[in-house]
């Protein structure tokens, strides 16, 4: 169960026919065993019919993705594999730790001079905070960039890539944003890369890697391209907000554990930006337009808002503003795809400059409400033929917008939100289908 909250949350089945007691067991378990204790948890008990004929009683235990790391009292701390579970070493809890958000890179005390942050950047960060009295060392001591270790005052790993002219370089790391504009629709592995120029690296304080890779970005889309694959010119329609929103938002969110630059990819039909670390906390792909927003690094995105022109107004809206704002003006919405869709733990968020058709509102509630969608259900819902049903879902699917469940054949094909949890939507409609039959019933 611990395991569970470790990961996206899951709803697992329990089939009840000799050893009922077995879940009161399981209840005292959970509420005793685990620590930090477990919230949230929801029983819901389904009738059943058994093969014999007679009434069985199904359990389904729902367990949503948690914001911490859970053990069990005496018995460690465990990760669950496909074939069983296994008890985590101390190094990698502490990983798990990062990657989750329960501790953030951002706090590491360094052993640097002060010096070497007394640049522009915190002249004009304390004109506009008003910090006037003291040193640096005592400023940033004094607003929680510094901390004592020892008898020392100490900068943080936050102080660094706030202040500091050349993050990457002090850190000896990649704390940078690199840019790769490519000619076409994916990137190529001949002999003669598809980039359209050199990779631009943006290095410096983070406020301006924001501002600076912004108008990079801006400036590669502002004349429109020629497609790769047809000769035809067209226009890139990203609203410059969601452009903005997205990269602030890799670069506050991403976890400055990992030694890893953010990536940003210009595609013909499409910007791609991969910020190192998974989802922290409770959010995930399938969650992330309604969660609660969760800070993995407090001290950056609370000095960031500081500035004078502040990337982030930190009121917890950014990403129902992207949203919004791609349905608006008809575009497709963020996509969001992590772990196991990736090669490596990261988030990359897709902004497809591609017009949303009609349909695809109807689709999307659909498997909003069931947990995925079949060509027969697509050609019922929008009123086309088989062969343009199968086109509109392999096009989704080459987008990374579905992804297709084969196990019961061609026929039975399923299409799924990529990042979703097909299974657990499958559950919920199961104990909703109930629920009405019972209603129905009375």
């Amino acid at each position: 169960m611990e395991d569970f909250k470790k990961a996206k949350g899951v709803d697992r089945l329990y089939g009840i026919q000799e050893n009922p007691e077995a879940i009161d067991e399981l209840h005292e378990q959970v509420a005793q065993r685990i620590t930090p204790p477990i919230y949230g948890i929801t029983w819901r008990s389904l009738p059943c019919t058994m093969r014999d004929g007679a009434t069985g009683e199904i359990i389904i235990v729902a367990v949503q993705k948690s914001a911490k790391v859970h053990s069990i009292v005496a018995d460690g701390t465990w990760k669950r594999l496909k074939k069983g579970n296994r008890e985590m070493m101390a190094g990698e809890i502490n990983d798990l730790c990062f990657a989750r958000g329960v501790i953030s890179a951002e706090g590491e005390l360094l052993d640097l001079p002060f010096e070497l942050l007394d640049t522009d950047i915190w002249k004009i960060y304390c004109d506009t905070r008003k910090l006037s009295s003291g040193g640096i060392k005592d400023k940033m001591f004094r607003i929680g960039l510094a901390k004592k270790k020892g008898k020392e005052i100490l900068p943080t790993k936050a102080a660094i890539l706030l202040f500091a002219d050349d993050p990457s370089g002090i850190l000896a790391g990649k704390a940078a944003i690199r840019i790769f504009h490519y000619s076409g629709l994916k990137i190529g592995h001949g002999p003669v890369p598809n980039l359209l120029k050199t990779p631009k690296t943006i290095t410096g304080p983070l406020v301006r890697q924001i501002s600076d890779a912004y108008e990079y970005v801006l400036n590669e889309i502002a004349s429109g391209l020629t497609l790769a694959s047809s000769g035809f010119e067209t226009a890139h329609r990203y609203p410059t907000r969601v452009i903005k929103e997205a990269l602030t938002n890799a670069v506050i969110h991403r976890d400055y554990h990992i030694n890893r630059d953010i990536h940003v990819g210009i595609f013909d039909n499409r910007i791609e930006i991969e910020s190192p670390g998974l989802f922290p906390a409770h959010i995930t792909a399938a969650t992330i337009q309604q969660a609660r927003s969760f800070s993995r690094n407090p001290l950056i995105v609370n000095n960031l808002r500081e500035f004078p022109t502040p990337p982030n107004i930190d009121a917890g809206e950014g990403i129902r503003m992207m949203f919004s704002t791609m349905q608006a003006i008809g575009l497709y919405p963020p996509l969001y795809l992590s772990s196991p869709y990736l090669e490596h733990d990261a988030v990359m968020v897709t902004l497809l400059n591609e017009e949303r058709p009609a349909v695809w509102e109807q689709v999307s509630k659909w498997i909003d409400r069931n947990g995925s969608i079949s060509n027969r259900e697509l050609r019922r819902i929008a009123g086309i033929d088989t062969l343009k049903a199968s086109k509109m879902l392999k096009k989704w699917v080459e987008a990374d917008m579905l992804v297709s469940d084969t196990s019961k054949g061609k026929r039975g094909t399923r299409h799924m939100r990529a990042g979703g949890s097909y299974v657990q939507q499958s559950f919920l409609s199961l104990s909703e289908l109930v629920d009405n039959k019972l209603s129905n019933s009375k």
